[in-house]
């Protein structure tokens, strides 16, 4: 069960961070990524579900991996294309090349190239502007960190 400040106690499951973002272990693999959502806290944790599925249909030979406490999702010798990570009040999703996407997505970052959005509990997902711009950036080259 969640403390005051979200985390978890020793054994009740991966730690929450600040915001409520899951501490998961670096690893590859649709495993970790499903380890990450579902660990996600409440509505969250539908939301990620979702994201994880559009993004398989988007992108059909998706890789995936977690690091940085984030599910990441990208093309086999192109780098990661985009992630995303649980805030408080909202799941940011990052485009690493985000500034080629059309349209461009809202959120700006301290690299140039990196565009992100927010979904809050009450949005309803937009699927097809989602569904584009996965599509969009599984054809750019991704970040390899």
């Amino acid at each position: 069960m969640p403390d005051k400040d979200g985390s978890t106690a020793a054994g009740d499951g991966p730690k929450l961070l600040a915001g409520g973002n899951p501490q998961i272990p670096k690893g590859d693999g649709d495993g970790p990524v499903q380890a990450y959502i579902a660990a996600m806290p409440a509505w969250k944790s539908d939301v990620g579900r979702h994201l994880d599925s559009l993004i398989e249909q988007a992108v059909p030979h998706v890789v995936k991996a977690v690091r940085w406490n984030q599910p990441m999702y990208g093309v086999e010798d192109q780098g990661y294309i985009a992630s995303f990570r649980c805030f408080t009040n909202y799941i940011k999703v990052t485009f690493f090349a985000g500034s080629q996407l059309d349209p461009v997505p809202p959120i700006d970052f301290k690299d140039p190239n990196e565009k992100a959005f927010h979904i809050h509990q009450d949005d309803e997902l937009d699927e097809h502007q989602l569904t584009s711009w996965f599509e969009q950036a599984a054809i750019l080259p991704g970040w390899i960190p």
